[in-house]
């Protein structure tokens, strides 16, 4: 969801300034984005050990959390063409799973602005004993789902959960936002999901991927 479906990473950095600031603490540009991708409690541990934060990991994703949830509340920033594609997915009955390691406490408000069942099945980091990059999270759905991850199609934004959608054995179509996503067996890549259709993701399977590009 993060970065694919919305943008709301610029959300996350500006809570963890926010938090950095108010302890006094060091944080950088790079640390922001070495966590894009990575699981909240991840995130959480890592943003406690390079803060020194008097706080557990989970007490900092309480606090980023709030930050962000209260920014989805004014404005939820949906990515070019992400939104219609979800519509248009509904619309043809294709079944569809949201694999995300945020929290439902986040997911929520963002999913009531599409329509209900757009998401037949929705994972979210706090339901998988192990995140992105590991496969779980996208197994889980594809079984939820009732379907074998080699006839789904994932949609990343990330290295980190690319990897995790190849890793359970779906075709990925890439497109990369905040940090860049190398090639890989099983990725397609392109700029941005404006114009993608129902069609056009059923073509992934059977084609050459190491092309690289959907056209």
């Amino acid at each position: 969801m993060d970065g694919t479906l919305v943008d709301t990473e610029p959300y996350w950095m500006a809570t963890e300034v926010e938090l950095a600031e108010e302890y006094g603490a060091p944080w950088t540009t790079d640390d922001a984005m070495s966590l894009v991708g990575s699981s909240l409690l991840a995130s959480g541990r890592y943003i406690r050990e390079r803060m020194g934060l008097p706080l557990t990991a989970e007490q900092v994703v309480d606090r980023l959390l709030d930050g962000v949830v209260a920014r989805v509340g004014h404005a939820v920033p949906w990515l070019p063409g992400a939104r219609e594609l979800l519509l248009g997915l509904h619309a043809a009955g294709v079944p569809c799973g949201l694999v995300t390691m945020s929290y439902q406490r986040f997911v929520g408000p963002i999913l009531e602005h599409l329509p209900g069942e757009t998401f037949r099945v929705v994972v979210t980091g706090e339901v998988v004993e192990l995140g992105k990059p590991h496969p779980e999270p996208y197994l889980t759905a594809a079984a939820a789902l009732g379907v074998a991850p080699r006839d789904c199609v994932a949609i990343e934004d990330s290295a980190t959960g690319a990897s995790s959608a190849e890793a359970a054995g779906c075709r990925v179509l890439v497109v990369p936002n905040h940090v860049p996503v190398p090639p890989g067996p099983g990725r397609t890549f392109r700029s941005s999901l404006v114009g993608v259709t129902v069609a056009d993701l059923q073509k992934l399977p059977d084609r050459d991927t190491r092309r690289g590009n959907l056209a």
